[in-house]
């Protein structure tokens, strides 16, 4: 006889965990000592809608990575921001489990959360603008209430009194786009800590992972980063007072520059992309603004399935088996491209982010790996792991299909600068 939703999580939960003693919580010591490694985590689930195996995997990897604390970490009053890809998408052609992929799996969400709660924690809270009506989808507001995590009002008046208390205002430290951003409370408030979990899926920008998915924290119509020139040089009102002067002639400027410098998916045609060239150089600034003000605990990349397409109806999801996760957010966006069949080197973010000193490599090969195994972290090389092929539709290039692979190769070192 099948467990229960309840009888379930009731068993798993109830397993001894040794956290130690204390009023402050933090990573496993080897995670904070090794801040710019990439973390991989080889995961057993037979079937993707295997509720329990993938709860298991969520709460067995938080009993391992999160710990009690004597010494000062981050106290336990502190509140705990969650931030998964909430994205569900529902077809009349297709059965919502074919579409499972478009967002973090709920069930490991929940295994992590429960992990959470056995240090003690109290304050959960969770933030997503997008697609408020498909929040139920897959299960996430349900998780939310039986564990008491609060979430934001998907849209904002910035007019009304609770705009103060409900927006949290960033200024950004050499802007280009964004002078100041706003961010739903509690981002970016006083004591709070942020557990970033992505997924790992094909999108429009190559694939959405762990700096993408931190575009979810804005509020409305700030989120709005791949929209292209009409979203810098002809925003709604609200948005005029917060843009840097000369944003749009910046990024032409940017943009061109790139072109000259041989950036070559930036002579992608744009009639054949759902998001142009320069629309990706805008969303890669809009990005990187975005960023220069965020403080992630750590981030996390759910992989136990991939997924190919377009981040939402386009694309299957394939049995992968993965999570990596790092404190650093573009090491693991490179690692995770790389194992998705992409070279990094090609996709213009990362490169972009090490030009606006907000990453120090866009090169996979520079980058320490470990596999994170029941007995703790163990060196390994990237290539030691599976590759898969997570198709995308990003800067499709003359004669490629819609969905292909960024995998030309790159010479790291002439890249070097």
């Amino acid at each position: 006889m099948s467990l229960t939703r309840r009888e379930m999580l009731g068993a798993l939960a109830a397993a001894p965990a040794a956290h130690g003693a204390g009023a402050y919580f933090g990573l496993h010591e080897f995670i904070e000592r090794h801040p710019k490694a990439v973390f991989i985590r080889r995961t057993r689930v037979a079937d993707k809608m295997d509720r329990e195996a993938k709860l298991r995997e969520g709460l067995e990897l938080a009993r391992q990575i999160f710990v009690r604390k004597s010494e000062p970490g981050v106290p336990l009053s502190h509140r705990i921001l969650l931030k998964p890809n909430i994205t569900s998408v529902r077809s009349r052609h297709r059965p919502d489990v074919e579409n499972w992929g478009t967002g973090t799996d709920p069930d490991f969400y929940e295994g992590l959360l429960i992990g959470l709660k056995e240090l003690g924690l109290k304050k959960f809270f969770s933030v997503e603008t997008n697609l408020y009506h498909a929040w139920h989808y897959r299960g996430f507001m349900d998780i939310h209430e039986r564990h008491g995590v609060e979430m934001n009002e998907p849209e904002q008046n910035y007019l009304s009194p609770r705009a103060e208390r409900e927006i949290v205002w960033s200024k950004v430290p050499d802007a280009v786009v964004y002078d100041r951003i706003p961010h739903h409370w509690p981002v970016n408030a006083p004591d709070t800590w942020l557990l970033n979990i992505a997924k790992w899926k094909g999108h429009s920008m190559c694939l959405t992972q762990a700096v993408k998915n931190e575009q979810g924290l804005v509020c409305l119509p700030f989120i709005r980063f791949c929209s292209g020139m009409r979203m810098v040089a002809n925003v709604p009102d609200v948005m005029k007072p917060h843009m840097c002067r000369e944003a749009a002639d910046r990024v032409q400027r940017y943009f061109e520059n790139r072109l000259r410098s041989g950036f070559r998916r930036y002579q992608a045609r744009p009639e054949d992309n759902k998001v142009s060239p320069l629309a990706q150089e805008i969303w890669a600034h809009k990005t990187l603004d975005n960023q220069s003000v965020l403080k992630t605990g750590l981030a996390i990349i759910e992989g136990i399935y991939g997924r190919d397409g377009d981040g939402f109806g386009l694309g299957n999801d394939y049995l992968t088996n993965l999570v990596m996760f790092s404190k650093d957010k573009f090491r693991l966006d490179v690692i995770g491209l790389w194992l998705a069949g992409h070279e990094p080197g090609n996709v213009h973010l990362y490169r972009i982010a090490k030009e606006r000193g907000l990453s120090d490599t866009f090169n996979p090969w520079e980058i320490d790996v470990y596999e994170w195994t029941d007995a703790g972290p163990a060196p390994r090389k990237l290539t030691d792991f599976p590759r898969y092929e997570l198709k995308s539709i990003y800067l499709r290039m003359p004669g490629e299909p819609e969905l292909h692979l960024a995998n030309e190769p790159v010479d790291y070192d002439r890249l070097k600068f």
